[in-house]
């Protein structure tokens, strides 16, 4: 039992130190934390992880916005079809074989962290702000849809998509992309945890718990410090920490 407890105090706040600093879902860190080192079913592991980022994206989300990196206007456009595709994801989650969930998860954090670290986003507000109110709009919506899908479907790749998209796609500076992602990841990560125990049933309390408060705590302390970083400094430092925790959960399913 300590054992497990450990382990969900380090998952929640390594997943509030990824909410607060770059807008990921608590899913990308709790769980393949939850799978790979206590053996939990990958849905319900999800669903805890998803349930841990209602608060902790929320906190977030009031953080950045407090220091006006939040783009609300375009948020609010993603944030329909998100919500909507969130819902079709979660179901076809359930009907998804369980240890493909699980892989899916470690692998796409290693990745996001490679990414990170050789590619860190130093993109400017002024850029964003060339494009015309409809471009943004339409983009906003379209990938709203396979964002929410994804988010339903695992919650720690939606997460990841939408960091991407926001920035790699919609091209927003990275603070506003954290900001806005974390807006988006309250509502989605709310709809998605609901609908998960509505199909598979309430999870581990104990878990739930333990990880909804670190993760809280993580977020608000991450968000804090990351207003007032240099961006190429948050990048790397994300990057480091989301690759060496998928590397380890890697080496940890093929021993």
């Amino acid at each position: 039992m300590a054992f497990a407890i450990l382990i969900y105090i380090i998952a929640g706040l390594g997943a509030g130190v990824g909410t607060g600093l770059a807008g990921l879902s608590a899913a990308a860190v709790i769980s393949p934390m939850l799978i790979t080192f206590l053996h939990f079913d990958p849905y319900e592991a999800v669903g805890i992880a998803l349930a841990s980022d209602v608060l902790a994206s929320a906190i977030s989300a009031y953080t950045y916005g407090k220091h006006k990196n939040l783009d609300v206007k375009n948020g609010l456009v993603m944030l329909v079809s998100v919500l909507a595709f969130t819902l079709v994801g979660s179901y076809v989650a359930s009907l998804v074989p369980s240890t493909a969930m699980g892989n899916f998860s470690v692998f796409m954090t290693f990745l996001l962290g490679v990414k990170f670290i050789a590619r860190p986003v130093l993109t400017t507000k002024e850029k964003q702000a060339q494009k015309s109110a409809r471009t943004k709009a339409v983009q906003s919506l379209v990938c709203g849809v396979l964002i929410g899908f994804i988010c339903g479907f695992i919650g720690a790749g939606g997460g990841m998509m939408l960091l991407l998209i926001l920035t790699s796609v919609l091209g927003y500076e990275l603070k506003t992309a954290v900001g806005t992602s974390v807006f988006i990841m309250a509502f989605t990560a709310f709809t998605g945890a609901a609908s998960h125990m509505v199909i598979g049933g309430l999870p581990d309390m104990m878990a739930l718990v333990v990880c909804v408060i670190s993760t809280l705590v993580g977020a608000r302390v991450s968000a804090l410090f990351a207003n007032k970083a240099d961006p190429k400094v948050l990048n790397r430092a994300t990057g480091v920490v989301l690759a060496a925790l998928g590397l380890a959960m890697i080496l940890v399913k093929l021993l």
